[in-house]
């Protein structure tokens, strides 16, 4: 086979905004063209992006929602999603794969798209990304930190994550905290045998969900194989689980399927004078990232936080901030403008005893902070030429977004694996706007926001 079918390959739905660009990346870096809707599209936006693209993809925010909000959006989001009328659709999620039975329940939200989807089969979970420095080896997740590598209840981060503490590496008995599942494994040992279709068959079988092992690129390829064999024998869309691992997967074994219409490509983009930069992660890798570039020039300018959400001062504060920013960009730096600088930030530690006082929950409260944040960052383009901005942080990026009046994203250029530059427009007939790279807490080197600025030419 040469030519790739003419419906799209695949369609997903992204749970929070930074990972719902990670997943268009790794397509769009195969000669796979794909739209990112940043909301629900209309049946008419679907009919159009399904004549044009390979991919159709939608960025969520079910990362920091609880059940409830699950039951009430997810059905309309997986109805979306088949009427793409993709081979697979993809419910996505972080590589750290960080959730609750409270917050982002990722069993629950299989449950939901397997009842959707009338699965008759088991769903596959793909989370291993090598190229993210991500591993699952035996059912047990493995994350990078710096030059290391975590078992993930044991990862600097992750393990003591403020909202979703990862406290269980095994990914099966994760998802059995979180719903009633039978999940299987299809582990690399298993995978190497020259059995191992008989075994998926199996496990497939007698689970609702099937883990796949990934640990390299000889294993990733297999597993695209044998999640594309699904796909062939399903009647309606596969509907998949897990992190960009998935797509990974598949475009490895898609480049070998059709060698000339998926291949790898580098995307660049021109390096420009001036950036804004929305940061509302407690990272310690973003924190690094904010010390690296206010040493390199950029303009630090800390959100006083309690002031911004207390409604006596705020519009005091967005004042502030919006001068701050203006001046610096007046005289050519380019404004970062934070809410914490890492996870020891005595900033954190205000804002929790601020929202205890007032009696404020936290949730809404920080969703509220990242509202706010969107409707500085639209103050600050409509103020001034600038066309190029980062947001740092998962569920910022998420909030921030919806503060701007954008329909659709696609990718621009690379600038780290998982965290690229994209260029957002108002309408699919419509010429880019402004250009976004949307950047996960634990996502870029050091100096990422001055490659951002930099671009890659």
């Amino acid at each position: 086979m040469t030519a790739l079918p003419s419906q799209p390959l695949l369609a997903f739905y992204g749970d929070d905004f930074t990972g719902s660009t990670d997943a268009m990346e790794v397509l769009a870096t195969h000669h796979l063209d794909t739209l990112l809707f940043l909301r629900v599209p209309t049946s008419a936006e679907i009919d159009a992006a399904r004549a044009r693209f390979a991919a159709v993809g939608i960025a969520g925010i079910s990362r920091a929602k609880d059940v409830p909000w699950m039951d009430a959006h997810l059905p309309v989001v997986y109805d979306t999603l088949q009427r793409v009328g993709a081979a697979i659709c993809h419910y996505k999620v972080c590589s750290t794969f960080d959730s609750s039975p409270t917050a982002g329940n990722i069993g629950h939200a299989l449950q939901l798209g397997r009842a959707a989807f009338d699965m008759q089969t088991a769903v596959p979970i793909v989370v291993g990304a090598p190229r993210m420095r991500r591993y699952t080896f035996f059912g047990q997740l493995f994350a990078a930190a710096g030059t290391d590598t975590f078992r993930i209840d044991r990862h600097p981060t992750m393990s003591v994550h403020p909202v979703t503490p990862m406290d269980e590496a095994d990914l099966r008995v994760h998802l059995s905290r979180q719903a009633p599942l039978r999940i299987g494994l299809m582990d690399i040992a298993t995978q190497q045998r020259p059995d191992y279709q008989q075994k998926l068959a199996q496990e497939l079988a007698g689970t609702d969900a099937v883990l796949f092992d990934v640990m390299d690129a000889a294993s990733q390829a297999r597993v695209g194989d044998m999640v594309w064999t699904m796909a062939q024998g399903q009647a309606g869309s596969l509907f998949c689980v897990g992190s960009s691992g998935l797509e990974y997967a598949l475009v490895s074994h898609w480049s070998q399927l059709w060698p000339q219409a998926v291949r790898a490509i580098a995307p660049t983009a021109p390096p420009v004078e001036r950036i804004i930069v929305i940061s509302g992660s407690c990272s310690p890798v973003t924190a690094g990232q904010i010390r690296s570039a206010c040493a390199d020039g950029f303009a630090d300018i800390r959100i006083d936080t309690p002031a911004l959400i207390d409604e006596a001062s705020r519009a005091a504060e967005l004042a502030r901030l919006r001068k701050t920013a203006g001046d610096a960009l007046a005289r050519g730096a380019s404004p970062l403008i934070y809410s914490a600088c890492g996870p020891d930030d005595p900033a954190i530690q205000q804002l929790q005893v601020f929202m205890h006082e007032r009696s404020l929950e936290p949730r809404a409260t920080l969703a509220l902070l990242g509202r706010l944040q969107g409707e500085l960052l639209r103050q600050l383009l409509d103020d001034s030429d600038v066309r190029r901005v980062v947001i740092a942080g998962g569920d910022t990026s998420g909030e921030v977004m919806q503060a701007l009046d954008l329909v659709a994203l696609q990718l621009k250029a690379c600038l780290f694996p998982g965290a690229p530059l994209c260029q957002g427009y108002t309408s699919l007939d419509a010429e880019p706007v402004v250009e976004i790279a949307l950047k996960g807490g634990q996502m870029g080197e050091a100096d990422y926001f001055q490659v951002a600025r930099r671009g890659c030419p």
